[in-house]
């Protein structure tokens, strides 16, 4: 999730230990409210709306205290309680596979820039408008993929993920669509997964489109229904029409900041930013094809020019009068991450006051969010539930 975010890590493992202890006992209820899983992967009375709320979504896993993306990373946020795990920012390989990257530049999250054997694949290419140097996952097959392993993106605010750098390999979308059956038999209830499809155009583009790709994958495991437990997320509005077209598993449209455009958008001349699809207009057009929004936290509560929570926008309550849930991301730990008024010292991976934070963006009625820290976001909306 989130091209256009920034990043992030963590103080102390004491303190890890402390929180993930406090989940797994005092939130034991979390752990096994979902209720029994029926055969075609679904909960009794199941669908979007019968998650918990606020629903806390491990982003790329547990990405505050495992490299992203990896089954290391999805494991864990499932072990800390998470109600979906963000399994899969899916990409294509050379021939036609979909892996879980948060980019197709990838050499920031695997150890590729140590394989002399790929040095001539590094390129530089032009990614939705911005000129981006590295090494692409649809210049490399699936075979040669499997030969890297994931690595830590921002080690400067999670020093301590680096201890896992080189432990797990890049994850096909289909090898997480067997995980989750998997973990589902093994826990009991319905493990639930929320991929993100990355730069649609761009790979359209490039003749490796990726609605259709992930469309036939749904269809063969059985989860390309309205009550499946795959929740499908794009920044690109025509992206999430076209699924619309094609299964009818929930869908959900990203939304960066407010002066902003869909990339697809720029690629169609379409003139409207996202302050536009955050109007009651754009909203129930989107409301017409999906069934939730997940903005940027800055649209749910603006920032001053310090960096400080304002007064929340109307976004919340525009978006439930068309029947669209709100999914915001994304919640960290570190003070980088944090509004200015919850920040704690400026060391770049220590932890601010994140509950208070919480508090302040439950408080506007949102239906869920990403975290990086999945026990933190379940104590803190045990805290706002009482």
């Amino acid at each position: 999730m989130g091209t256009q975010e920034s990043n992030e890590e963590t103080s102390g493992t004491g303190r890890r230990a402390l929180l993930g202890a406090a989940v797994l006992g005092a939130g034991g209820a979390v752990l096994g409210m979902a209720g029994p899983a029926r055969a075609d992967g679904t909960r009794h009375g199941g669908g979007l709306r019968s998650l918990p709320k606020p629903t806390i979504i491990g982003h790329r896993g547990a990405s505050g205290y495992r490299p992203e993306h990896t089954f290391g990373s999805y494991q864990l946020a499932l072990d800390l309680g998470a109600d979906i795990v963000e399994a899969g920012d899916l990409v294509p390989t050379k021939d036609g596979h979909l892996v879980c990257r948060h980019e197709p530049e990838i050499g920031g999250t695997t150890d590729v820039a140590d394989h002399p054997e790929f040095a001539g694949r590094r390129t530089t290419k032009l990614l939705d408008g911005v000129s981006t140097t590295g090494w692409f996952t649809e210049d490399f097959t699936l075979a040669e993929l499997k030969t890297l392993r994931a690595v830590e993106r921002i080690p400067a605010n999670r020093p301590h993920n680096t201890l896992y750098n080189g432990r797990w390999e890049i994850p096909t979308f289909e090898e997480v669509l067997r995980w989750q059956d998997e973990q589902t038999r093994r826990r009991g209830r319905q493990v639930w997964i929320y991929p993100e499809l990355k730069h649609p155009t761009y790979f359209r583009e490039r003749g490796l489109p990726l609605e259709e790709r992930v469309a036939k994958l749904l269809r063969k495991h059985r989860k390309d229904r309205r009550t499946s437990p795959v929740i499908l997320q794009s920044f690109e509005p025509t992206s999430i029409q076209r699924l619309h077209q094609l299964v009818d598993n929930p869908l959900v449209v990203l939304l960066s900041s407010a002066n902003s455009r869909p990339w697809d958008f720029v690629e169609t001349g379409d003139p409207r930013t996202v302050a536009d699809l955050v109007k009651p207009a754009g909203l129930r057009e989107i409301a017409s094809y999906a069934q939730g929004i997940g903005p940027t936290l800055d649209l749910i509560i603006p920032r001053d020019a310090q960096g400080n929570l304002t007064r929340p926008t109307t976004l919340v309550s525009d978006a439930h009068k068309v029947g669209l849930i709100l999914h915001p991301y994304t919640m960290r730990n570190e003070n980088p991450f944090l509004p200015a008024n919850f920040r704690k010292g400026a060391d770049a991976d220590a932890y601010g006051d994140v509950f208070g934070a919480y508090k302040a963006y439950f408080a506007t009625g949102i239906d869920g969010v990403f975290t990086d820290q999945p026990d933190t976001g379940l104590l803190a909306r045990e805290d706002f539930n009482g």
